[in-house]
């Protein structure tokens, strides 16, 4: 089965509203922030055409927003959401209670600076912060990416019970007007199967969640969190590869661009992908063998793929669009501790780039691997402009 749809010019908040449409959630809580807000318009919009079977709710925060998906979610219904920066912040407690509760919302979060000071610029500290809450998180670079990968979380989730984030640029994908193939309703029905959880919330069979329980109990709760996690990278690469029998669109958990005899590649998330597919194109011309290195699912780190990817490879440049104050670019750090005590052993260099939502440009990229060629790499991030 594949698409042969024509393309529409689709921004990426767009596309995740069709992704959302497409998935047939029956709960849809949703508090507008900038520059998520078109996400809601696009439902909302759906829903008034009678294209959109969903119960959409606005509570007055998004703190209640988390709190009416978790319960929704708990009586079997699929949920979805969306929010950005700030709001998500706000999700923080609620977002640990999800995961504990193992119930599959997926979320669609904008990456937009957090306060303060005020700005609206694309950075993925907000998501970043939350990366110990128990959610799967994908970063994509594209809206066809972000339709898609709405789709593929919902499979994901549902198959073991964590709830997921989708994240994606704002503005660079949230806004940005790009030809997206919308696939049929009833290719994704194909794909994704029906919600139907092992335990609900139902007045005939009683059960509860979150009640006060003994050490060992949370222990073991913790250790089943664990063990669903793990299962996340290969049942989201045969999630991906399943989507790309059906579409002919396949992205990975994470994905070589001109690796093959690199002796350089450049590792990086999110809308900054496609920047580097430029400045290795450049590079290849000038002569260096140089690659790139895309992580679409952060959490759980796919640790072995990133180790067989960087297998060989002797510079690695880390391009962070996030900061964390006193430690640095996390994704630096994280493919750091990924490889420490394996066999692959490459200088890596981590660079806070584009933090703030500052325009880094293939030129710039560019410079970046010729100076990390010439110069030592640090366990600290580096500030660049």
């Amino acid at each position: 089965m594949s698409t042969k749809n024509k393309a529409v010019l689709l921004t990426g908040n767009q596309a995740v509203a069709w992704g959302a449409r497409l998935a047939r959630p029956m709960v849809v809580p949703v508090y507008p922030i900038t520059p998520q807000t078109p996400i809601l318009e696009q439902l909302t919009q759906f829903q008034a055409e009678g294209n959109f079977d969903a119960e959409i709710i606005t509570p007055e925060s998004e703190h209640s927003v988390m709190s009416a998906c978790i319960p929704a979610s708990l009586v079997g219904t699929r949920v979805f959401t969306a929010t950005a920066s700030q709001g998500i912040l706000l999700m923080h407690e609620l977002l640990h209670y999800a995961s504990g509760a193992r119930a599959p919302i997926v979320m669609a979060n904008v990456n937009r600076t957090v306060a303060s000071p005020w700005a609206f610029w694309p950075d993925q500290t907000d998501s970043l912060a939350q990366r110990d809450t128990g959610w799967i998180q994908y970063y994509v670079e594209s809206a066809q990416e972000a339709l898609d990968t709405v789709i593929q979380a919902f499979r994901v989730a549902e198959q073991v019970l964590v709830p997921t984030l989708v994240n994606l640029d704002a503005f660079y994908v949230s806004h940005a007007m790009e030809p997206v193939l919308i696939p049929s309703q009833e290719l994704v029905d194909a794909y994704l199967p029906t919600f139907d959880p092992p335990h609900r919330l139902d007045t005939d069979h009683v059960e509860s969640w979150g009640n006060v329980v003994t050490q060992d109990m949370f222990f073991r709760h913790r250790q089943a969190l664990g063990e669903a996690m793990a299962r996340v990278p290969e049942l989201a690469t045969q999630a991906d590869q399943e989507w790309s029998r059906l579409t002919d669109r396949s992205y990975g958990v994470i994905e070589r661009y001109r690796c093959d005899g690199a002796a350089a590649v450049i590792v990086t998330m999110g809308s900054m992908c496609g920047t580097a597919r430029d400045a290795v194109d450049l590079l290849r011309e000038s002569g260096l063998a140089v690659g790139l290195v895309k992580v679409r699912l952060f959490r759980p780190l796919p640790t072995q793929a990133l180790i067989e990817a960087l297998s060989g490879i002797e510079e690695v440049i880390v391009l962070d669009r996030n900061y964390s104050p006193g430690h640095g670019g996390v994704l630096h750090q994280e493919l750091r501790a990924a490889l420490y005590g394996s066999a692959v052993t490459p200088r890596i260099h981590g660079l806070l780039a584009g933090v703030g939502g500052v325009n880094v440009s293939p030129a710039k990229i560019v410079e970046f691997v010729n100076q990390a060629s010439h110069s030592e790499a640090l366990g600290e991030s580096q500030w660049v402009r």
